[in-house]
Formats: structure tokens, C-alpha cells, sequence
């Protein structure tokens, strides 16, 4: 063992480095399994094995002191699922796991697909589209509002208040401090829909209150429960959406297999989550010493954990930044692992694969008309704008 770790010294929240991380992680990965980095000042774990590693001893690297990289957002994050741990943790989950079982989204499976086929439908009518805000975004705001049970007052503001709550997850930086007031905002919002009970009957929001009455939980904790499960539910979600149009798009090869053979649409979504990974890292609090890689950490530390980037490590994956819709990608991290594993990432795969199948029967080309725009985002890797043309194919109107 060592307790020698390199420093990294470019700020890898940096807007530059947000719109392309690809060169920081791998930069990072080659100094060695754990790096600090200057900026933050604290400890990044960017290889493969040793992100599951943290991932999966939440004994060990924990999150309920908090897993952003500022203090302030982990002061208001508690009572959350996100910053929580054990007996505590697996509470908060089974208080809506019942909306996110494999049966529950059996049951709710002909809705998200017709929805899905609804919004293909209208863009390909449409021909010249945006991938992100006609396609990425309308199938999610159009039905996570509903299960979590949002009233319609407010919705227009939902996709802004769930990326800032993301932002706020990062360092303090111009980021955090530029959608602080948004993140304020939806708090407000989700404590006047709960103290109103103005949530939509037979959504998740209702089974809280009905908790509250039953003295299963307190109202104080529904505001962050429920926003808790809304920004995940929606950003991931739709960057998903967003990325799979555009690599498959770039890559008319892949796009030609999965026409010639749709039983690869399962796979394709977990290659997609791999090499465009939503969520970039979060940080977990060292809460004893441990061994990484061969480096020690000393309790007390900060670790974070770069989903993005071991979703691209050369020491685990062949070809790495190669888009391979054929190539084994469940090992991917993209939903995390462990405890903290993703607990919508079964309706995330519902909802991608879901558009999939519309395209891959309605449309014969995918091609790209303009530049894609990524978005800034402390934590969420996600395209603002994807022009996109939608050729149909004839035989499946």
C-alpha cells in the first residue's frame, strides 16, 4: 500500500471541461487510482474496478454525510434518499419502491409505450426536429409529472428545477451559484405541494401523504422525497433519449444492425448509458481508512466516484470510445451500483427503449442537420439541442 496520490491539477468542473471531460478522465486515470484533485481538494476515483469498489462498500464510503462537493448542499440534502445509509436508506427506498418494481412497470409498460409511439409519431410527421426538446424530453415531462404526482401548477419550471438541483450537487462554482436561486425555487414549490396535499390522486405523492397519516413518515419528509425521485427521474432519463438519437445518427452502421435486428435495443441502452454516462460523479464521505487500488484513504477524506469516466477505462473495456451496440455493456455504471444503485433505472430503461422501438420501426434515417449542443451541468451529462431529420420508413406507418 501507498499514501502517495498524484494531484490533478485542471479544475475538471470548468465549463470547458464539462463540455469535453473525455481527455481530463483519461488524463486522470493514467496518474493512477487515486488522484486529488487541487481544485476541490479532494480525492477522485476514475478506473473501472475501483469505482464498484466505493460503490458497493456504502459501509465503508458513505453517503449520508452527503455526496455533494459542498457543504451546503449536503446540509439540505439530508433526509433524502440520495444522503442516506443503511436501516435509514433502505427505509426511505421501500417508501415508493412499490412504483418502481419489476411488476409495477410491467403494469405501466403499454402507457410509456404508447406515449412513446405518440411523440415519435409527431416528429416524424414533423420531419425536422430537436431531438432533445421533441423527442428526449416529451416522453418523460409528459408522464414521471404524473407518477410522482405533481400538480399541473408549476410543471413549466420542472425541467429547470431538477437540473439545478443537479448543479447544486457540484462544487461551489458559477454553476452552483448561477442556479442556486432555481434549486431554492423547487424546494419552495415541493413544501407548498405537500403542506396543500395538492398532489394528483394515486401517484406516488399520494401514497407519502397517506404514510404521514398512518404515521409511517413524516411530512417533513416529503418535499425531498419526492424531489428526490422527480430530478433523477427526468434528466438521466432524457440524456439517455438524447444520446442514443445522436450515436446512432453518427453511426449508421450500429443504426443499421439494430433496424436489421431490435432485440438489440436492450443492449444498445446500457452501451449508450456507457459511453455517454448521464451522471458524471458523486462524492462519498471516507467514514474509515480503506485501500483503494493499492493507495490508502484515510478516514475523514472525500472520495468521488467518476461514473463517466470508468464507463470508459481501457483497463476494462475494449476499445473504449468505440460505440458498439453488439458489444457486452451490462457491466456499465452509468446507474451506479450497490445500495445507491439507480432506483428509477428500471423506468429510464423503460422509457429509452421505449423510443427506440418507435424509431427503429417508423424511421429509415436518422441523420444530423446541425452541430448538437451539450448543456453545462456540474453533474449531468446531457444535450441542450440535437437538429435531427427524420426520413420514415414507409412500411412502418
Amino acid at each position: 500500500m501507498t499514501t502517495t496520490v498524484p494531484t490533478y491539477r485542471p479544475d475538471v468542473y470548468a465549463p470547458d471541461a464539462i463540455l469535453d471531460p473525455y481527455p481530463h478522465y483519461e488524463r486522470m486515470r493514467a496518474l493512477g487510482p487515486v488522484v486529488r484533485l487541487a481544485k476541490q481538494g479532494v480525492l477522485a476515483v476514475t478506473r473501472h474496478d475501483d469505482c464498484k469498489q466505493v460503490l458497493l462498500d456504502d459501509a465503508t464510503f458513505v453517503s449520508g454525510r452527503g455526496v455533494a462537493l459542498n457543504p451546503v448542499a449536503n446540509r439540505l440534502g439530508r433526509g433524502t434518499t440520495l444522503n442516506s445509509d443503511g436501516e435509514e436508506h433502505d427505509r426511505r427506498r421501500r417508501l415508493l419502491a412499490s412504483r418502481l418494481t419489476p411488476k409495477a412497470l410491467r403494469s405501466m409498460r403499454d402507457e410509456v409505450e404508447q406515449r412513446a409511439d405518440a411523440v415519435v409519431a409527431a416528429a416524424v410527421q414533423r420531419k425536422h426536429v430537436d431531438g432533445v426538446v421533441d423527442i428526449a424530453e416529451a416522453l418523460p415531462t409528459s408522464f414521471v409529472p404524473d407518477l410522482i404526482g405533481w400538480p399541473e401548477e408549476g410543471r413549466e419550471n420542472l425541467l429547470r428545477w431538477a437540473g439545478a438541483t443537479f448543479d447544486s450537487l457540484g462544487p461551489v462554482n458559477g454553476q452552483t451559484v448561477r442556479t442556486a436561486p432555481s434549486t431554492i425555487g423547487m424546494m419552495r414549490f415541493a413544501r407548498s405541494v405537500v403542506r396543500r396535499g395538492a398532489v394528483l390522486p394515486g401517484s406516488m405523492g399520494a401514497d407519502l401523504l397517506e404514510k404521514v397519516g398512518s404515521g409511517e413518515v413524516q411530512r417533513g419528509e416529503c418535499p425531498a422525497l419526492m424531489i428526490d425521485y422527480l430530478a433523477p427521474s427526468l434528466d438521466t432519463t432524457i440524456s439517455a433519449i438524447a444520446s442514443a438519437l445522436m450515436l446512432l445518427a453518427e453511426h449508421p452502421d450500429q443504426w443499421a444492425a439494430l433496424k436489421v435486428d431490435p432485440s438489440l435495443i436492450p443492449n444498445t441502452v446500457n452501451e449508450v448509458v456507457r459511453l455517454e454516462s448521464p451522471l458524471r460523479a458523486f462524492s462519498r464521505y471516507v467514514e474509515r481508512g480503506a485501500e483503494i487500488g493499492g493507495v490508502t484513504v484515510g478516514a475523514g477524506s472525500r472520495v468521488v466516484v467518476f461514473y463517466a469516466s470508468a464507463n470508459r477505462d481501457e483497463r476494462f473495456w475494449d476499445a473504449p470510445d468505440r460505440f458498439d451496440i453488439t458489444r457486452n455493456a451490462t457491466p456499465q455504471l452509468g446507474f451506479g451500483q450497490g445500495a445507491h444503485g439507480c432506483a428509477g433505472q428500471g423506468l429510464a430503461r423503460l422509457e429509452t427503449q421505449s423510443i427506440l422501438r418507435s424509431v427503429v420501426r417508423r424511421v429509415d434515417r436518422l441523420e444530423i442537420t446541425g452541430a448538437p449542443t451539450w448543456g453545462l451541468n456540474n453533474i449531468i451529462h446531457k444535450l441542450d439541442h440535437l437538429p435531427l431529420r427524420l426520413v420514415a420508413d414507409g412500411k412502418g406507418q
